[in-house]
């Protein structure tokens, strides 16, 4: 007889973007003259061409692959040395600090890293999510079995949730009690929080504490405009010793169809085994890639190289800046609409709180069949994120200009 990982199970109906898929999708079947006019600003797609400097790279590489003296075949589960070295000088040691090359695991995708972590820590460990929180990082725990059933409200039993609210600027402060991991995520998705360096530092100094690990999801950093905002969580002293980091190519440099990302895991972080001894995270996390792994192709890694050269920081930075402007707009639309909204500054996601009474999925049909304009309701990211609905910044700024105006003109 085969068994089943029963803690599948254990999900709740849907993951939140198969069922705004579903709704849209009955949308547009019902409604087909509407349909022709959605404009869609849910999912945190990308929605504008890649960077010439990565066009070129791409050439560039396949081109190589075509011939018999520079093809390439498998490559080193870890990332090529090229990529990692870029990565480590440009996004580390420029800024003052020190992450080593072999430090860097480049992947696939932060949302597979977020979820592939948990191959190398222990099920024992308490573990503390932000509410409201990307979907995934509670998926994936429940997956692995390290949590009990979930309520109505979607509440797992074994996890501790931060509230993350606009009275604390949707930061959580740290419990008093004590946890083993801690997701964070900033530039925050949903909400388009960010969080000041005083507010890390007492992350850090608790997970110092507490010999606790931060897994610590930065895949937004590249939206930071703020000059005081961190863009790392190593810029926090003693952060090598608690804290591994996420990053993607995605939203930076257009790469969610391409898939590339990287985890930086440093040498210095140690985590318990069951008799209590303490040993390095890094070979582990290594001999996972080398097993499960093969590493990401030689092309797109090429491609994401040249996002470090002199010209692909240029394009990617006008990147940023239209994903930002297209905040601008649609945050100053959502406020003239009369709805008090969060975020859309240093990140490309507005945080818009629903009208008083409106649940987030009533706020979710209203936005679609009356302006033709998909969102993503709040409360799929957590009790906390009810009432509340989240707007994508991911789209041309003609788009975002139309939304702008058809927010305005709903009858609230």
């Amino acid at each position: 007889m085969a068994y089943l990982n029963d803690h599948y199970l254990k999900l709740k109906a849907g993951y939140l973007f198969p069922e705004i898929a579903r709704r849209v999708k009955v949308f547009c079947e019902q409604k087909p003259q509407a349909a022709n006019r959605l404009i869609r600003c849910g999912i945190g797609d990308v929605t504008e061409p890649l960077p010439p400097a990565v066009i070129a790279a791409l050439h560039r590489a396949v081109d190589e692959m075509s011939r018999r003296e520079t093809f390439h075949g498998y490559g080193p589960e870890q990332g090529y040395e090229f990529l990692r070295r870029a990565i480590a000088q440009h996004d580390y040691r420029n800024r003052g600090l020190e992450i080593d090359d072999d430090e860097i695991f480049v992947s696939d995708g932060s949302k597979c890293d977020c979820g592939n972590i948990l191959d190398v820590l222990g099920h024992q460990n308490r573990i503390a999510m932000m509410d409201p929180v990307y979907p995934v990082y509670v998926d994936t725990n429940v997956m692995a079995g390290h949590t009990g059933l979930a309520d109505d409200a979607g509440t797992y039993a074994g996890l501790v949730y931060l509230p993350c609210t606009a009275a604390n600027a949707f930061v959580p402060e740290v419990p008093e009690e004590k946890v083993d991991l801690v997701y964070l995520c900033y530039p925050n998705n949903p909400t388009g929080a960010v969080a000041t360096r005083e507010q890390l530092t007492a992350w850090v100094n608790y997970a110092l504490r507490h010999k606790a690990i931060l897994l610590y999801d930065a895949a937004y950093e590249a939206y930071i405009s703020d000059a005081q905002i961190p863009h790392s969580i190593y810029e926090i002293h003693g952060a090598r010793q608690c804290a591994i980091e996420f990053r993607s190519f995605s939203k930076n440099g257009g790469f969610t169809g391409l898939r590339c990302a990287f985890t930086v895991v440093p040498k210095t972080l140690m985590a318990a085994t069951g008799d209590g001894k303490f040993t390095g995270l890094h070979p582990l996390w290594l001999r996972r890639a080398t097993t499960k792994f093969n590493g990401v192709g030689y092309v797109v890694q090429r491609a994401a190289e040249a996002i470090y050269t002199p010209e692909g920081e240029a394009q990617v930075k006008a990147l940023i800046e239209h994903y930002l402007g297209n905040a601008k707009v649609l945050r100053e639309g959502a406020h003239a609409a009369g709805l008090k909204v969060f975020g859309g500054v240093n990140a490309p996601y507005v945080w818009a709180q629903s009208p008083e009474g409106m649940t987030s999925w009533q706020a979710f049909d209203k936005i679609l069949n009356e302006a033709n304009v998909v969102i993503t309701p709040g409360s799929g990211f957590g009790r906390n994120g009810e009432g509340f609905f989240r707007i994508s910044a991911f789209n041309s700024r003609a788009n975002a200009q139309e939304v702008a105006r058809r927010l305005q003109a709903l009858k609230w």
